[in-house]
This record gives C-alpha cells, sequence and structure tokens, in this order.
C-alpha cells in the first residue's frame, strides 16, 4: 500500500532534487532457501527515470547490519547461520552506468 512521502532524493537526477510519489513497505529477503535474511523495508518511490529498479540506502543496510565493499561489488550481512556474501557484476554495473549517463 502506497504512503504518502515527503522527503526529497538529492543527487539522482543530475542538477535537481526529486520528490517522491510515496512510500510502501515491503519484505526483502536476501540467501538461499536453507541460509536467509528477511526484513521490512520501506522504499520511496519516485517517477523518475533511471538506470536502477531499486537503491538501498543507509537505514536499509543499517537494518541488515550490511557492510559493502564498493571496490569489490561486495555486499556482506550477518544470517542465522554464517555470512551472507553477494557479489556484483561488473558488465552490469558498467552498463547501469552507461543508461544512468544517457538519461541524464
Amino acid at each position: 500500500m502506497l504512503t504518502s512521502s515527503k522527503a526529497p532524493f538529492y543527487s539522482i537526477v543530475p542538477g535537481n532534487t526529486a520528490t517522491p510519489i510515496g512510500s510502501v513497505t515491503l519484505s526483502v529477503n536476501f540467501g538461499t532457501k536453507e541460509n536467509y535474511r528477511t526484513e521490512y523495508i520501506k522504499f520511496e518511490m519516485a517517477n523518475f527515470k533511471s538506470s536502477y529498479h531499486a537503491i538501498l540506502g543507509r537505514p536499509a543496510l543499517a537494518k541488515f547490519m550490511a557492510v559493502p565493499y564498493y571496490v569489490y561489488l561486495l555486499l556482506k550481512m550477518p544470517d542465522k547461520i554464517w555470512v551472507l556474501t553477494f557479489r556484483g557484476d561488473l558488465k552490469k554495473s558498467y552498463d547501469c552506468d552507461q543508461e544512468a549517463i544517457e538519461y541524464a
């Protein structure tokens, strides 16, 4: 269910601020069937073009106690058993950057 939100986005749309159309809280799962982590995260919904479908900000990373390693395109977070590790894809990251440049 979409609820009202007035928290603007900064540095997403080049040179401007963008106001979200609302927010929604969703259940987010990371991991596999045997080893996973679930939290409810509030997402701000925006009506502008971007190369990203969702951006996990500091509140989401803090809720999951996640540690990003940007240089290695790696994200680690604790779970029920051990540590979940997510690896990024350099090619996809590059493609997203190129798409963002085209939107700008």
